[in-house]
């Protein structure tokens, strides 16, 4: 018996000192901050967007749009305004969707619409797009496509197609220019 107990206490002494070690390790572990699920490359892909842009477009169209990268950079907002060319102001909420591989797209504005995009980059183009159908019950796509993406100006198209592999026709194209107060800054 005696034997069995200087056994079992060796082995309570060796569990005993080992035990602040694993609860040390423990701690250190979950001490460490998680990965942050919104830091994959594939969520950095809309960061050209972001900033503060003057717009233009045909027919002296003058606008601006407030990108901003929100919710732990999980999101991307943008702020339309189409002041002082008019009175067309909306709001997108953009994200990477992870299960899927492409970016989703929400819209709503001021005068009442609301769509839905799924896209990504295709070469040096972000392509988001939709499937709708009009007031007479046809089916139709929507396209909008950022290109010509440099550090301060980007154009963007609102495009039009009858049908998958039909060609495209532009119905609204704009061109931004980096805020001058923003240039330079992201």
């Amino acid at each position: 018996m005696r034997g069995g107990n200087a056994r079992f206490i060796s082995m309570l002494v060796v569990f005993l000192l080992a035990l602040p070690l694993s609860l040390f390790a423990q701690n250190d572990s979950t001490q460490t901050e998680p990965s942050r699920p919104c830091e994959r490359p594939e969520f950095r892909q809309f960061d050209f967007w972001l900033g503060t842009w003057d717009l233009t477009w045909p027919d002296s169209g003058v606008g601006t749009n407030r990108i901003t990268q929100e919710l732990d950079s999980c999101v991307i907002m943008e702020h339309f305004d189409s002041a002082p060319s008019g009175a067309f102001r909306g709001y997108s909420v953009s994200t990477y969707n992870v299960h899927t591989d492409q970016w989703q797209q929400t819209w709503v504005d001021n005068n009442g619409g609301y769509l839905d995009f799924v896209g990504g980059l295709a070469g040096d183009s972000m392509i988001l797009s939709r499937e709708a159908v009009d007031a007479k019950g046809n089916d139709f796509l929507q396209r909008m496509v950022w290109y010509n993406i440099t550090p301060d100006s980007l154009d963007w198209s609102w495009q039009r197609s009858t049908a998958v592999g039909e060609p495209w026709k532009t119905l609204w194209q704009i061109h931004y220019v980096r805020h001058q107060s923003a240039a330079g800054r992201r």
